[in-house]
C-alpha cells in the first residue's frame, strides 16, 4: 500500500464508537475472560477489534497485490468484471453499484479472489483473474486465505460451543472441500477531500451477507450504527488491530442471539480524507448449499431464543448460494428497475433508515 509510513493519524476530535479488543492468543489458549469479552462482542455490537492474530504480513502483500492490480488499465480489469448476476468473484468497477434506493452510484473498485480459487490453484473452480492476482496467488493470496480461516474457524467454535450447538455444528456448514461465497476482498476508493454528505456513502448501508469479516485498514471510513440509535459512528482503526463482525448467516443460525449490525463506508475524516482509502477484508460465507436457517433442533439456548421471535423470523428457505446471489445481483446498478432492486438485496437489518 502505497505511502503507508506518511498517511495522517485518526483525528483525535472526532467522535468514535469504541469496540471491545480481544486477544486472538488468548482465544487460542481458550481463556475464559477473553471468550467472554468476545461474547458480549458478538452479542451487542457484532464487531470487536481483534490483536495478535499473526496476519500482518500477508496483510501488507495483500495490499501490494491490490494496488498492482489497480494499477492495470481499466479495460483489461473489465476482462475480469464480476458481471450482473449474483458473481462476487472477480473486479467491480467504481459505480457499478447502487449505495442506496435512490440508484445512487458507489465509489470503490475491488478485486474479489474466491477462496476455493486461492486453495485450489493452479486449478480453478469459478473464474480467472487478471495478471497481477495470479502472479500473487501461490505466495500470497493462498496464505492470507489460509491464515484467516485459521482465524474465523477459532471464532467459529468459540461461539458455536457459547450458543450450546454440537461440536463441529458451525464448521460443517463452512467446510474448505464446499463451494462457498467466501472471498479476499482489496478495496480501493479515491480521495474525497472535503468529506461526504450522509446520502453519498462509498459503500451504501449494509449487513454482511456471510459468517464472518476479517477486515483490516488504516485510514478511517468505516461507520457503525449502534443499536438502539439512528446515528452512524466512526470506527478507528488501530495498527496491528483487525476489525471482525458477524453477517446474517451467523445472526440466522443464532435465531437473532448473535448480531449482524448495519455499517457503511464513507470518506476518512478531515485529512486522512486527501489520501486513497484501502482495505482489505476475508469474508467466510456458507457453503453453498448450506440452508441459512436457526439450529433451533441442534440448540436449546437458539430454541428459546427463536421461541420468543415471531413466527419465522429468520427461515429465509434460502441457500446461502442463493442468499448471496440475491444481495449481489439487486446491487448491481444495471439491475436496478426503481428502489425496490435496492430494498432486495438487503440482508437481516434492514431499516429504512438505512437505505
Amino acid at each position: 500500500m502505497p505511502g503507508l509510513e506518511n498517511l495522517p493519524p485518526f483525528p483525535d476530535d472526532v467522535p468514535t464508537h469504541p469496540l471491545l479488543v480481544v486477544d486472538y492468543e488468548l482465544l487460542l489458549k481458550r481463556d475464559q475472560t477473553e471468550i467472554d469479552t468476545l461474547w458480549k462482542a458478538a452479542t451487542e455490537l457484532g464487531f470487536w477489534y481483534l490483536k495478535n492474530h499473526g496476519v500482518d504480513a500477508e496483510v501488507d502483500q495483500m495490499f501490494e497485490m491490490g494496488a498492482e492490480t489497480m494499477r492495470l488499465p481499466l479495460e483489461e480489469k473489465m476482462k475480469y468484471e464480476q458481471g450482473d448476476e449474483g458473481m462476487s468473484f472477480g473486479y467491480k468497477a467504481a459505480g457499478a453499484n447502487a449505495t442506496d434506493e435512490n440508484g445512487t452510484l458507489d465509489t470503490v473498485e475491488f478485486i474479489n479472489v474466491a477462496k476455493d480459487d486461492a486453495l485450489a490453484w493452479p486449478g480453478k473452480v469459478h473464474r480467472d483473474y487478471p495478471p497481477t492476482v495470479n502472479a500473487r496467488m501461490e505466495s500470497t493470496i493462498k496464505p492470507f486465505v489460509q491464515k484467516s480461516l485459521a482465524v474465523n474457524y477459532t471464532l467459529l467454535d468459540i461461539l458455536g460451543e457459547r450458543l450450546g450447538l454440537p461440536k463441529g455444528a458451525l464448521e460443517k456448514r463452512h467446510t474448505l472441500e464446499e463451494p462457498s461465497g467466501s472471498e479476499a476482498r482489496c478495496i480501493k476508493n479515491p480521495p474525497r477531500p472535503g468529506g461526504i454528505s450522509e446520502e453519498k456513502a462509498a459503500i451504501g448501508a449494509h449487513t454482511d451477507f456471510g459468517s464472518l469479516s476479517f477486515l483490516h485498514n488504516r485510514l478511517g471510513g468505516l461507520q457503525v450504527m449502534v443499536p438502539g440509535t439512528s446515528e452512524w459512528q466512526y470506527v478507528k482503526p488501530i495498527p496491528g488491530h483487525a476489525i471482525c463482525n458477524l453477517g446474517d448467516a451467523m445472526a440466522i443460525f443464532s435465531g437473532g442471539i448473535l448480531r449482524s449490525n448495519l455499517h457503511r463506508v464513507v470518506p476518512p475524516p478531515k485529512e486522512q480524507g486527501n489520501y486513497e482509502r484501502w482495505s482489505l477484508v476475508f469474508f467466510t460465507r456458507p457453503g453453498n448449499s448450506v440452508i441459512l436457517r436457526p439450529l433451533s433442533d441442534e440448540s436449546p439456548m437458539i430454541a428459546e431464543a427463536v421461541a420468543k421471535l415471531p413466527p419465522g423470523k429468520y427461515d429465509t428457505n434460502s441457500t446461502s448460494k442463493d442468499w448471496f446471489a440475491r444481495r449481489i445481483k439487486n446491487q448491481r446498478i444495471k439491475n436496478r428497475t426503481g428502489p425496490e432492486t435496492w430494498r432486495a438485496s438487503r440482508g437481516t437489518e434492514h431499516q429504512p433508515s438505512a437505505y
